[in-house]
């Protein structure tokens, strides 16, 4: 008598009949032959030797086309993901309780990562740098879903606004819930560390525990994958402490990630504007701590300006109005460029116009709208311990 229920089919068996004597059916040439006579691999592991995964080759496809058109592969964490995770203890698994500036960092991290993955840019108007460029207004370039529910929401609420366009400053106030118009208050991202957290956790970089704070219960994560946070904070410091004008390769991603040298200044930035820097300098000393923040600092002056590194009183490409101003300004980008081409060892200034030389080669030219977006929001940054 057989049992109920469902019973579990023998995929390879030296004989076509089960143990209760009724037989198996057997699998049709179109199944098992790939045309040589060899059994192939199947979709998951109903079959003998189901090692392989289905897929669609579109994907694939679909893959390619978008990594071309953004320049390359997008990394394993977003920049608020990386960011938060600078912040959060290893141990504990919480945010420091004095920290209030992370939380408006992390939106103006998601306008730059949108505008890293192409998504929204900078409105194209000539009057435009009339301006500051942290004033000017944004547009959605690209409202396909990212495949991160964050940068999906903020980039839905975007594109409803496209026949009322709003600036950098203004879309970071209202994702943060800085307004006084309560027309505008629904722009408000919620639980926006909590729910970074939460991402993490799915990726395998935290993990999820409960923590008594006397009071109250409070769901905490800590570090589960050491090694991710490490690398990040080896990307920091290599770039904060490095003393030559070519940018150090441990400072950066992988090999193939897009925008992968302007994705390590935002890092940087962002990090220091959330006050978070100071978890990464654990292993430095004091000297060595305040020549990175000072770098850090340099690093900021020249990527809060459109074009980068054009501030005020000098800059690459920078010149007065007469013939020998000019004349004294190429000279003087000619021996800057002399000097850094040469990854010599400079100091201050000279040694982040080389990282912004390396920043301009990954631009799409002069008019790269989605990296003066970015610059708008670092200079919206740069100012936020005056703000809050």
């Amino acid at each position: 008598m057989s049992t109920p229920g469902l019973s579990r089919r023998r995929a390879a068996a030296s004989s076509n009949d089960d143990t209760d004597g009724s037989p198996v059916p057997t699998r049709t040439n179109s199944s098992t032959s790939n045309g040589n006579g060899s059994t192939p691999y199947h979709a998951g592991s109903a079959f003998a030797g189901g090692s392989k995964i289905a897929y669609d080759p579109r994907d694939l496809d679909q893959d390619a086309g978008e990594q071309a058109r953004i320049g390359g592969k997008m990394p394993r964490l977003t920049l608020m993901e990386e960011v938060l995770l600078l912040g959060i203890k290893d141990k504990q698994g919480y945010l420091s309780f004095w920290n209030d500036n992370i939380s408006y960092a992390l939106r103006g991290c998601i306008l730059i990562e949108l505008a890293l993955r192409r998504r929204i840019a900078l409105v194209k108007d000539p009057n435009r740098r009339r301006i500051p460029v942290a004033e000017r207004l944004v547009e959605v370039l690209d409202d396909r879903q990212t495949g991160e529910t964050i940068l999906d929401e903020a980039l839905k609420m975007m594109k409803t606004q496209e026949q009322s366009k709003i600036s950098i400053n203004s879309w970071i106030d209202l994702l943060s819930g800085e307004t006084w118009n309560v027309m505008k208050i629904g722009f408000q991202l919620k639980q926006v560390r909590e729910r970074l957290a939460k991402g993490l956790v799915d990726k395998g970089v935290l993990r999820t525990e409960k923590r008594n704070f006397l009071l109250f219960d409070m769901a905490t994560h800590p570090v589960a994958d050491v090694r991710t946070k490490e690398s990040i904070i080896t990307r920091v410091v290599s770039l904060l402490t490095a003393t030559t004008a070519s940018v150090p390769h441990s400072a950066l991603d992988k090999e193939g990630t897009q925008c992968r040298v302007l994705r390590a200044v935002c890092l940087v930035c962002a990090a220091y504007a959330a006050s978070v820097l100071d978890n990464a300098f654990g292993r430095l000393g004091y000297e060595e701590r305040e020549a990175a923040f000072a770098r850090c600092d340099d690093i900021l002056t020249e990527f809060t300006v459109w074009p980068f590194g054009m501030q005020e009183g000098g800059g690459l490409g920078s010149g007065s109005g007469s013939g020998g101003g000019t004349a004294a300004a190429a000279a003087a980008r000619r021996r800057q460029s002399t000097k850094i081409g040469g990854g010599g060892v400079v100091s201050g200034r000279d040694s982040v116009l080389g990282l912004v030389q390396d920043v301009k080669k990954e631009s799409l030219g002069e008019e790269d709208l989605g990296f003066e977006l970015i610059a708008g929001v670092l200079e919206v940054l740069s100012k936020l311990d005056s703000l809050l």
